[in-house]
């Protein structure tokens, strides 16, 4: 009797475990044969407030309309069947592992949830014609639901009066795609943002914060393929692309003060070109950060509250001088920076294991604030996604490749012995090294490696020398545009006065250094006295040497300091021509076509105008 109870209780044992297994398998093949990407009817018209947690009117669109008919399998093999049409009851919704989007025919919006949360909205959009104004969607029609992919065409219009459409996709990724059709001119994003940001990935990013404009209610920005909006909130990242056209960008500025405090951009206002508008929203806690400057930061260590939510490329923007400069988070603490016409100090960001550090100090003092955020990957985990990850699978390779340039970030050498390296390929470096040789008295014994030092340094003076030059010719270049458009467009004259005048200082301040920059000629002279000290031993040879190492020092420090400074002025250009332009529309297009040759001319810079990495 007790054998059978144990028995029996095994059976009982093995049948639950069973039913465990059967469950499990039923729940696998449940989201197996769940779409990722799904389309819902409303059955009947949304009203203003969505209530998410009552679906049970709603009726999911199959991705087989045939499944609509009484017999699917005879349907599917009549063509009489064939081209049914789905047509919507109510209201669309769209949701992927992302996002909710809803479609509200009662406002003429399509408004984005995080998929994990209803009652916080990302961002919602319609065409530039409704806003402000009584719109509505009069019509949706199916073009794909096929599980993973879901594309709607959708007809807004201002109650009869006119009538657009723009087909909107979605797939399994972050990315919307909106395709307007030719009766729609522009799309208008609205969202709670408050800083957007035009990034370069070879120079300095444009970074607008509306309380910089208290008196303002819009801002006319460069159009440059990429924007990136900070939402409130600091977890979510709002990034626009679009492929190269003739779109014009405004950012509206809210009226009232936030509940951050500070007024917000309202709208990303695009007038598209009739080109295609891609949108991504990457959240993460943290994903960028806003920190305030005191004076307690001055010349110190300063730990901060932020933590970065996961490994990329994180910037900021701190100003050197007058220049604002970029300054990627480096891995560990760097003594000490040197910087021509700057001299050296402390570099101001890093990260120590999950702790972020500033040390600011009076070179780069703590004003204002600090803004935080990434554009690329940087050992980045392949769940998450950055900005330039976003820019690559919009607008294809060819294009992004051309933005990110990745070429053009490649530091041009000084070295005559390319990837030999040698020594430190500079005046300094060169005389120090044949310094050691005089002091040893083996100038004449060990020759050859002194002229090859000494054809170093003529290498390392010429490459100078040259990069100057371009940059005399990049600010003549800039001043002729400035002119000719001061001709046609009388009233951008203070626009354009200011940009020239920057342009003006890279001449100058290469007038004001001529002298103590000496000529090639000069150098010849050096380099036949330098060499010649290498015939025969002389107790004359050392002081000789060290008078001559001198002259190569002052001459090579002269040209660090002059291509230096032109490439912060080129810098301040590129920064001022996309700032100034901001409440002249009509200064946008030239502000472009200044800033196009501002990255230009800033590609492949040297160590001696900016960091590696920058």
């Amino acid at each position: 009797m007790t054998l059978d109870r144990g028995l029996g209780r095994n059976r009982l044992l093995v049948w639950k475990r069973g039913l465990i297994i059967l469950l499990a398998a039923s729940i696998v093949q449940a989201a197996e044969n769940t779409p990722n990407t799904q389309i819902w009817d409303t059955t009947s018209p949304l009203p203003q407030t969505v209530d998410f947690g009552n679906r049970n009117r709603w009726k999911r669109v199959p991705t087989d309309l045939f499944d609509l008919e009484e017999d699917p399998l005879r349907s599917t093999g009549d063509p009489g069947y064939s081209g049914r049409e789905y047509a919507f009851q109510g209201d669309a919704i769209i949701e992927n592992p992302h996002y909710t989007a809803v479609f509200q025919s009662q406002t003429g919006r399509v408004l984005i949830y995080p998929k994990a949360d209803s009652t916080h909205k990302l961002i919602d959009f319609t065409p530039l014609p409704l806003k402000g104004k009584p719109g509505k969607i009069m019509h949706y029609r199916l073009l794909q639901n096929t599980g993973d992919e879901a594309a709607l065409e959708v007809t807004f219009s201002d109650d009869g009066a006119q009538s657009m459409s723009a087909v909107i996709a979605f797939g399994p990724s972050e990315i919307i795609e909106i395709k307007p059709a030719e009766n729609m001119k522009g799309i208008s994003l609205s969202s709670p943002i408050e800083y957007g940001i035009v990034p370069s990935f070879l120079s300095d990013d444009l970074i607008f914060s509306p309380k910089e404009y208290a008196s303002m209610e819009s801002l006319c920005i460069p159009s440059e393929n990429l924007l990136i909006g900070l939402l409130q909130g600091r977890d979510d990242m709002l990034v626009v692309t679009w492929p190269k056209g003739n779109q014009r960008t405004t950012l509206a500025l809210g009226s009232e003060p936030s509940v951050s405090g500070g007024r917000l951009i309202e709208s990303i206002d695009l007038d598209n070109d009739g080109k295609n508008v891609y949108l991504a929203i990457l959240n993460a806690p943290g994903i960028w950060h806003k920190e305030e400057f005191t004076l307690s930061f001055l010349e110190k260590d300063n730990k901060i509250d932020w933590k970065r939510p996961f490994p990329a490329r994180w910037v900021t923007q701190l100003p050197e001088g007058s220049v604002k400069t970029t300054y990627t988070f480096r891995g560990s603490r760097l003594q000490r920076i040197w910087r021509g016409a700057f001299g050296s100090y402390v570099y101001p960001v890093w990260f120590s294991e999950a702790d972020t550090y500033f040390h600011m100090s009076k070179k780069i003092p703590p004003k204002e604030e600090s803004i935080i955020y990434c554009l690329e990957r940087q050992n980045t985990p392949l769940s998450m996604s950055t900005p330039a990850d976003i820019l690559k699978n919009t607008l294809g390779r060819p294009a992004s490749d051309a933005i990110i340039d990745l070429p053009g970030r490649v530091m041009r050498t000084h070295h005559r012995r390319g990837a030999e390296g040698v020594r430190r390929a500079c005046t300094c470096g060169c005389t120090e090294a044949i310094q050691i040789v005089f002091e040893a008295h083996e100038e004449v014994k060990r020759k050859e490696y002194v002229i090859g030092a000494v054809d170093d340094m003529v290498f390392f003076v010429t490459q100078h020398v040259g990069r100057i030059q371009e940059y005399q010719d990049f600010a003549r270049d800039i001043l002729k545009l400035s002119d000719q458009a001061s001709r046609s467009n009388p009233e951008l004259k203070t626009y354009l006065d200011a940009v020239s005048a920057i342009a003006e200082e890279i001449i100058q301040d290469y007038d004001r250094s001529k002298e103590n920059m000496k000529t090639l000629a000069y150098m010849d002279d050096l380099v036949r006295q330098t060499k010649a000290l290498t015939r025969k031993d002389s107790p004359k040879n050392l002081p000789a040497y060290l008078e001559l190492g001198k002259k190569w020092r002052a001459m090579g420090g002269a040209q660090d300091d002059v291509v230096a400074q032109c490439h912060r002025n080129a810098r301040k250009l590129f920064q001022e021509a996309g700032y100034r332009c901001v409440d002249q529309p009509k200064a946008v297009e030239i502000a472009e076509q200044i800033r196009a040759r501002c990255r230009e001319c800033l590609r492949n810079a040297d160590g001696y105008e900016i960091w590696p990495n920058y």
